[in-house]
């Protein structure tokens, strides 16, 4: 699994019966996915609605998005926060291996990230002590790639924690591993630089590379990373690219099947409508 960028509204969990919800729900949550891919979104809000009312995990997660993003709803980061707080509440505990986790997981993200900065005109006020914690239970229970690139960067700046780069680089190596793309970026700069880790221009370097090329292939914002890289680049051996690259190409045959499956918008779609 390649964490919560790569989490899109899961087609499994609308076509499957979920222990948390009836057949009648279930068909509303279908209904509801093939709304909101075909356009439809004001058909696809009465829906999740209907299904995250109902407690279904994934009516939940999908509501918090669109009203996090004024995806098809009004802007609203107060709503956002409810749905991904009922979602956790009565999830929270759940199996890390449940067809629900990356849901669960996911919403421990978004609020910890609502703690982190605050809700403008609302109680949720900023509390990183708050934020940290929920990013560490959502990093080390579900293993979640986002909460582990967030936790490493609170280590890495000092917020809310003492400033601990060792700590920070052992949260971006976990979440790189598992493909999230601005960890593979942030642990390589700091291999490279070697200036707060022990440094291994190698590895760095390696590291780069791949989030470059994942960054190109995601349509992710990839102008940090490609100074980083170059830089870098710049500053290797010549035998020290060639292992680089060999590390890097290697890492990326043994991964590309699953990357590409989790950033297969087709896919993704052609699964909701089955």
């Amino acid at each position: 699994m390649f964490g919560s960028q790569a989490l899109a509204f899961d087609p499994q969990a609308a076509t499957k019966q979920d222990a948390c919800c009836d057949a009648a729900t279930m068909s509303t949550l279908r209904e509801a996915t093939r709304a909101y891919y075909s356009g439809d979104k004001r058909e696809a809000v009465t829906g999740l609605l209907a299904a995250a009312q109902s407690g279904h995990p994934a009516a939940q997660w999908k509501l918090g998005r669109m009203y996090a993003k004024g995806d098809g709803v009004a802007e609203d980061d107060m709503k956002a926060f409810e749905f991904f707080s009922q979602l956790i509440s009565a999830h929270g505990e759940d199996s890390p291996s449940s067809p629900d986790a990356p849901f669960v997981s996911s919403a421990f993200v978004e609020v910890g990230s609502y703690y982190l900065t605050g809700i403008a005109d609302s109680a949720i006020v900023p509390n990183v002590n708050r934020a940290r914690e929920i990013f560490t239970y959502a990093a080390s229970y579900f293993g979640d790639a986002l909460a582990q690139l967030k936790l490493g960067s609170m280590y890495l700046d000092g917020v809310g924690v003492d400033q601990d780069p060792r700590q920070a680089a052992r949260w971006f190596l976990l979440a790189a591993r598992k493909g999230q793309i601005d960890a593979q970026a942030k642990l390589g700069e700091m291999l490279v630089r070697g200036d707060q880790i022990e440094p291994n221009p190698v590895h760095g370097l390696m590291w780069l590379t791949i989030a470059l090329k994942r960054a190109e292939l995601a349509h992710h914002d990839d102008a940090g990373i490609r100074a980083a890289h170059e830089e870098a680049f710049s500053l290797a051996s010549e035998d020290e690219r060639r292992k680089a690259i060999a590390l890097a190409d290697q890492w990326l045959v043994d991964n590309d099947a699953a990357f590409t499956q989790a950033y297969s918008e087709r896919a993704i779609e052609a699964s909701t409508t089955r």
